[in-house]
């Protein structure tokens, strides 16, 4: 009886497991019904930190389509967390996960072949039994047979099972480009400024596309920077990396890492489908005004202000990218749709908290601001 409860479990597979996915999974096992958690990894030296974690390791590589074919029918929710690859402008990451998910089961195949063999031995004995005698509506019913359709030999494994695959996609507000400091919701046009951010749109729009094809059932969750205790700017802050002066800053939008994995959680049941949700705090501030605040927190000094043309001369093209685009999400679908209430509104409540638990800040890493 428990193997068989197992069995039932539903499962969700998580694509690109890194610290966010796995932020996610104990959230995801405290559900009410805890489902089988998957992690896809291309690393098999991450099998151990990834079954301690909780998960079921399944190693395979998005960018070989050969190592993703046990990914058919495994699971009815995905979590695709995995960032696109690092040139172009189609993300071939994606591509290669919907086909994978959307290719029959083998069990599915092996039922459809046998339902195509049945169908045609059917013809075969039908017209070999009428051919010479013809009963009074035979006729017609040999018609109607040559009509029916035999049954197709590739069929979603999704469509087999009656529903859509459910897909939640982690992109980015770089999708947005430059807004000149503007607020902006959901219903945004995208247009996207570097080859980074048009893959995130290829990616949104092959899911799309996919929805409309009945092979899987998307919602969207566009994320900005993302900080925690070990995805601070505290090295960048060390060096002395410079900010842009307060007449040349963007604004820049935040969210806590523990606040996105809740929120990519609670989109699987809670956002609408083909639909997009801003993952961002409350904060209203500009780069410059982010790294003050974590530098006077931690008793660093402060990042010196530079023009943007000192900036263009003296910053990596990555860190240039970002200081170029400038805007404001607005949230309220975060809090309308998905009903969620932020654990960190703003990197200042975070940092109160970080104040008092020094092991929030243990592992400090650069991260950019976005």
């Amino acid at each position: 009886m428990i193997a068989t409860r197992k069995l039932r479990r539903a499962r969700v597979l998580i694509a690109g497991c890194g610290d966010v996915g796995l932020r996610c999974v104990p959230l995801l096992a405290h559900r009410a019904a805890a489902p089988r958690v998957i992690a896809l990894s291309s690393q098999p030296a991450r099998v151990t930190e990834l079954r301690a974690a909780g998960t079921t390791p399944l190693i395979g590589d998005l960018d070989e389509r050969r190592s993703l074919r046990r990914l058919a029918g495994l699971a009815s929710t995905v979590l695709h967390l995995a960032p696109p690859q690092k040139t172009g402008d189609d993300d071939t990451r994606t591509r290669a996960l919907i086909a994978a998910l959307s290719a029959p089961r083998r069990s599915v195949a092996r039922a459809v072949t046998s339902a195509v063999a049945r169908q045609r031995a059917w013809r075969g004995w039908f017209r070999a039994t009428f051919k010479s005698s013809k009963p009074a509506g035979a006729n017609t019913r040999a018609k109607a047979i040559k009509r029916a359709p035999i049954v197709p030999d590739r069929v979603s494994s999704a469509a087999a099972r009656g529903w859509p695959i459910r897909v939640v996609y982690a992109s980015t507000s770089g999708v947005y480009g430059d807004c000149g400091g503007a607020w902006i919701d959901e219903t945004r046009p995208v247009r996207p400024d570097n080859a980074r951010a048009k893959r995130r749109v290829s990616a949104e729009t092959q899911l799309r596309r996919a929805a409309r094809r009945g092979v899987l059932n998307a919602s969207i969750v566009r994320i900005p920077g993302i900080y925690a205790g070990n995805r601070l700017p505290l090295a960048r802050l060390q060096k002395g990396t410079p900010a842009l002066a307060p007449a040349d800053d963007v604004y820049t939008n935040h969210i806590h890492a523990d606040d996105l994995a809740a929120i990519l959680v609670l989109a699987i049941r809670r956002a609408w489908p083909q639909r997009v949700v801003h993952a961002s705090d409350d904060s209203e501030l500009r780069m410059g005004e982010y790294f003050d605040r974590i530098a006077d927190a931690f008793g660093l000094p402060r990042a010196p202000r530079v023009s943007r043309e000192q900036a263009e001369a003296q910053l990596e093209p990555m860190m240039l990218s970002f200081m170029r685009e400038s805007r404001r999400l607005q949230n309220t679908r975060l809090r309308d749709e998905l009903r969620y209430t932020l654990r960190y509104p703003s990197i200042d409540d975070f940092l109160r908290e970080a104040r008092i638990d020094p092991t929030v800040t243990s592992i400090p890493v650069a991260s950019p601001a976005g």
